[in-house]
């Protein structure tokens, strides 16, 4: 027996001389370890912080285009800086880096229109860089993609220079300004932020290891804390997102009005909203129109963004193109409010407002400051006057300010969307017919509800293919993508309904008015409105809320004293009080054309409409949406660090072992001991100790406490010394041994125990 132990003993210690030489030879590997891994950490690092704010503007360039050529751009940053990082000095770097910024500023000024650059004075400049970074958006730069182009080469050469030189901290540096400013302007989103946060501190990790030689396989403890940083942080971005079906809607809900009409420069298309019955202005005006306060023209797949920039108020302002007629309002606010609503298209304004209003460049008109309640403001409107027939002769001979603007989608709009626009256009041979088409095929295929979850990708699509009902967001944002997809200009309206008439052409309008809608532009008649959601559901909501608001005597929904408001029977809107125009195609007109919904419509709706439960939208199983991407990203993040924890605390490699001695394939007699042994073994390092250097078999299962589990163990070891040292084991004596420790795996193992 002692002889069997001379022959193990070498294989489990081995000299004294064999563990010095694997000992340097480990300090000299775990030297090139230090190195190769610091590097390495600094490389995944600076992915993390460059993917933080390039991904911020190759969304940029996802929305107006061009974003294969953003990718050609930083991808050739990347080499380039690679490339030249080892022979090229600081100095010429930071050289190339301003050549690459001026020359990046040249070309995005050399492609803005002449009329955006005759603009450009030095207090402009000033004023506008001032307010990139104090939140004015990039996707409101008039040549937005463009510009993303020329700051983003600057930053990533200079971060990828220096990190190949070695110079961790200023790489840090140099993508944390390009990451600064894409979170000051208010494009970052929260994820992104802190994916760039966490990679410029891996590459301050990465210089602390490269300078002071500290192991990289502390890394792990950096890698559990950094996930646990995101996912703690991001939890509050990210589970907030559910409330698109909030269990009281009708109180954590926003408003219809703050989604849209208190959104400024820019409508996110949100998850179920609620109605506010609280009275705004009042409008003095011959007849009903839709009050008009903003229109957008770029759409980001989740939202829509006004671009360029207002100017001052300065007199009258141009009428539409083609024939139209005067109509004089008089709004007055019954509550603080920081819009002018009028109807499309305001020309001129008359009242102290006048001297301090500004006009967006896309025509409305806005106040310099907060009309308070009492405040009056007299708008002058030259309002098209369009016919269905002049319509369809209207041709498509649009100026190129109009198409360079109001046909723009983002590149990543679905297939099936100008697919499914196609075939509701179907053989419409003009705009108009097309509009026409689409409009009636919006409002007879969905439904309106105010309860929707918020959708996860491109708002159009979800709409389109994945919802059964809807609010005015969704209905307008949609017929505007299906119309620009067929080549016809259009763009995203907000404003309010006429409002309640309470009699001698007075209307009041309530927040519960505010309302989307779509406007076609038309050679030499300019932009007229199409309505696509459905009125008589619409008009059922506010009724019944308003209703509701009366019966609960909530505070602000009513004129006080005699001029009391009076609820006006269903339908008496607009839609009643505009001449029908006859031959309108597929029996649809547009609603500042042709408009007429009979009286018992608007109560062919049932009650539900007002409905803001979770219920699943058009009854069944509840189909669950899949996870946003940056709830993937965060889920990402988690898995990274529960894996490095794991790893730290060598649970990972416990768990390996485990699984490995589960199943234990047959041979011959001698070698199935041998593995059964070795299985054994681990069994027993799990529960009691493990076998130390130089101690044999037989003295560490002599050491194992004696228990009714291990009671057959010290038979399994002596078949393993017969089968190695002895004269072997016979087959039965090998199915023993196998059955032992089988039984022994699986009473270790938790899940298995049931099954014992």
């Amino acid at each position: 027996m002692s002889s069997g132990v001379g022959r193990d003993a070498p294989s489990l210690g081995g000299s004294q001389s064999g563990r010095s030489d694997r000992s340097g030879a480990s300090e000299t590997a775990g030297f090139v370890s230090d190195i190769d891994g610091s590097r390495a950490l600094a490389v995944v690092s600076l992915l993390a912080l460059t993917w933080s704010y390039a991904g911020v503007l190759w969304r940029v360039t996802d929305v107006v285009g061009g974003s294969t050529e953003f990718a050609v751009v930083v991808g050739g940053s990347i080499a380039f800086a690679v490339l030249v990082g080892r022979f090229v000095g600081v100095r010429v770097a930071f050289v190339v880096t301003s050549l690459l910024l001026g020359l990046g500023l040249a070309v995005y000024l050399f492609t803005l229109p002449q009329s955006q650059i005759q603009l450009l004075t030095p207090e402009r400049v000033l004023s506008d860089t001032v307010a990139l970074l104090t939140g004015l958006s990039i996707l409101r730069l008039v040549g937005a993609g463009v510009w993303a182009m020329a700051v983003v080469p600057g930053p990533v050469f200079l971060s990828w220079y220096l990190t190949v030189r070695k110079r961790y901290v200023s790489a840090a540096v140099a993508g944390g300004v390009a990451l600064g400013l894409v979170v000051l302007t208010g494009d970052a989103e929260g994820v992104a932020t802190l994916v760039g946060v966490v990679g410029a501190t891996g590459l301050l990790a990465a210089s602390t290891f490269d300078r002071h030689g500290t192991a990289v396989g502390q890394a792990d403890v950096l890698t559990v804390l950094l996930a646990a940083m995101i996912v703690a942080a991001s939890t509050l971005s990210v589970v907030p997102g559910a409330a698109g079906s909030p269990i009281l809607p009708d109180r954590g809900a926003p408003t219809v009005e703050a989604s849209l009409v208190d959104a400024d420069d820019s409508v996110e298309i949100v998850g179920s909203i609620r109605l506010s019955p609280s009275v705004r202005f009042t409008v003095e005006s011959p007849r009903a129109e839709y009050w008009q306060t903003a229109a957008y023209d770029r759409y980001t797949g989740s939202g829509w963004v006004r671009t360029g920039n207002e100017r001052p108020y300065d007199g009258r302002l141009r009428g539409p193109p083609g024939p139209s007629r005067r109509l004089e309002q008089t709004v007055t606010a019954e509550d603080p409010i920081s819009i002018l609503p009028a109807a499309w298209r305001p020309v001129d304004l008359d009242g102290p407002v006048g001297s301090s209003a500004l006009v967006t460049p896309q025509g409305n008109v806005r106040p310099g400051g907060t009309l308070q309640a009492g405040e009056t403001v007299t708008v002058t409107s030259r309002v098209p006057n369009a016919t269905s027939e002049r319509l369809r002769r209207a041709g498509t001979d649009y100026p190129d300010r109009v198409t360079e603007t109001y046909l723009q989608l983002p590149e990543s709009t679905t297939e099936r969307v100008r697919e499914r626009a196609a075939s509701v256009a179907g053989d419409a041979e003009t705009p108009y017919a097309k509009a026409a088409a689409i409009e009636a095929h919006l409002e007879s295929s969905k439904e309106y509800s105010l309860s929707v979850p918020a959708p996860s990708g491109d708002a159009a699509d979800a709409f389109l293919f994945e919802m059964d009902a809807g609010y005015c967001t969704y209905y307008a944002t949609t017929m505007v993508v299906m119309l620009r997809s067929q080549g016809v200009p259009a763009r995203f309206v907000t404003g309010y309904t006429p409002g309640e008439n309470v009699g001698n052409d007075s209307y009041v309008v309530r927040g519960l008015n505010s309302h989307a809608w779509v406007e076609v532009y038309f050679p030499d008649v300019g932009w007229v409105r199409f309505d696509p959601t459905p009125s008589g559901p619409r008009e059922t909501a506010e009724n019944t809320r308003l209703t509701e608001a009366r019966q609960n005597e909530e505070e602000n929904i009513d004129l006080p004293g005699p001029n009391e408001t009076v609820t006006p029977p269903p339908g008496a809107g607009i839609e009643n009080q505009t001449p029908a125009v006859s031959g309108a195609p597929g029996g649809s007109t547009p609603a500042g054309v042709t408009a007429t919904t009979p009286a018992s419509a608007t109560w062919a709706a049932t009650a539900d409409a007002t409905d803001t439960s979770s219920t699943p939208i058009g009854g069944g199983i509840p189909v669950p949406n899949l996870p946003s991407g940056r709830t993937l990203l965060v889920g990402a993040v988690a898995l990274v660090g529960l894996t490095a924890g794991a790893h730290r605390t060598g649970a990972a490699d416990r768990t390996v072992r485990l699984l490995a001695i589960q199943h234990q394939r047959r041979r011959d007699p001698e070698t199935d001991v041998a593995r059964a042994y070795r299985r054994l073994e681990a069994v027993l390092e799990r529960e009691y100790r493990p076998r130390r250097r130089g101690e044999t078999p037989r003295s560490y299962l002599r050491s194992v406490p004696l228990t009714e589990r291990f009671e057959d163990a010290r038979r399994v070891g002596a078949y393993y010394e017969r089968a190695r040292y002895g004269d072997g084991v016979s087959a039965a004596e090998a199915d023993e041994a196998v059955s032992t420790v089988d039984r022994l795996v699986r009473s270790s193992t938790p899940l298995l125990r049931r099954f014992q």
